[in-house]
């Protein structure tokens, strides 16, 4: 619902919306304009606002062979609608928040669930584990797949625990993979911006300015010395950022325009 509200209100004015493009190289024309070129084309500005956050996502996969058969009809690393688990035998795989949240919010939907984690420790928020551990989910540590079996879909699981090598045999019907993911900034690095020592931020200062003229970074992306990469952190950036690249186009704007409550008085 948030995602769905900002986005009416970024197209409030009308912006060219280009979807399903991955910019590949930056360059900057001689008389300063800034080329980005695409894997579908070519644009150009005098300011861009980098908000990539840590990257692009990659799921760390199940290593376990011949799961790859599976992937997308009964063994999903995403959870892109709760239906795919109605009332299935749900084995979810894994101990963050991710994993975690999902085994709280699937409870209802999915017939039964097993959660197993590699360790006896979680890496999630400890209130989330404490609320699923009340709640009727097989919980079992410290275990890990051997191996998936069934024909055409999910039907049979063999896990084993981790330190006694003592092996258990479940009945699934779908299998909810949540080990982490691989963020990788791509491309962004061979723009010529300033990293931070990791290579994975772009240093900015206060303004949100990067050490190239017109080109910004907010969110998750942008590398200050002290960081709370929250979504509040995040808008804020990316407001700072936005009014500054306005004031660069335009000396005379305010980078400061006023609230919206102003606007609407």
């Amino acid at each position: 619902d948030l995602v769905q509200m900002l986005m009416e209100q970024a197209v409030q004015w009308k912006p060219a919306v280009c979807l399903g493009e991955r910019v590949l190289t930056l360059a900057q024309d001689s008389d300063g304009v800034w080329a980005l070129t695409t894997d579908k084309g070519l644009h150009h500005t005098r300011t861009i606002v980098i908000s990539a956050g840590v990257g692009a996502f990659a799921p760390n996969k199940l290593a376990v062979a011949g799961v790859d058969q599976y992937e997308g009809n009964s063994l999903y690393y995403f959870v892109k609608e709760k239906a795919a688990f109605k009332g299935k035998r749900l084995l979810i795989v894994g101990g963050g928040d991710s994993a975690v949240d999902w085994a709280i919010n699937l409870n209802g939907v999915a017939e039964s669930i097993t959660l197993i984690h590699r360790r006896d420790e979680f890496r999630a928020h400890e209130s989330t584990v404490t609320e699923m551990r009340s709640l009727p989910i097989d919980i079992l540590t410290p275990y890990e797949v051997r191996s998936v079996s069934g024909d055409g879909t999910v039907e049979k699981v063999v896990i084993y625990n981790n330190q006694t090598q003592e092996e258990t045999t479940l009945d699934v019907d779908v299998i909810l993979v949540n080990v982490g993911f691989k963020a990788d900034i791509g491309p962004i690095r061979n723009w010529g911006l300033e990293l931070d020592k990791k290579g994975r931020g772009i240093l900015v200062n206060f303004r949100m300015e990067t050490n190239l003229p017109g080109i910004y970074a907010a969110g998750d992306i942008a590398a200050e010395e002290v960081k709370m990469n929250l979504i509040a952190t995040g808008y804020g950036q990316a407001a700072m950022a936005v009014n500054v690249a306005k004031n660069f186009v335009d000396p005379k704007s305010s980078i400061f325009p006023g609230h919206s409550s102003e606007k609407l008085s």
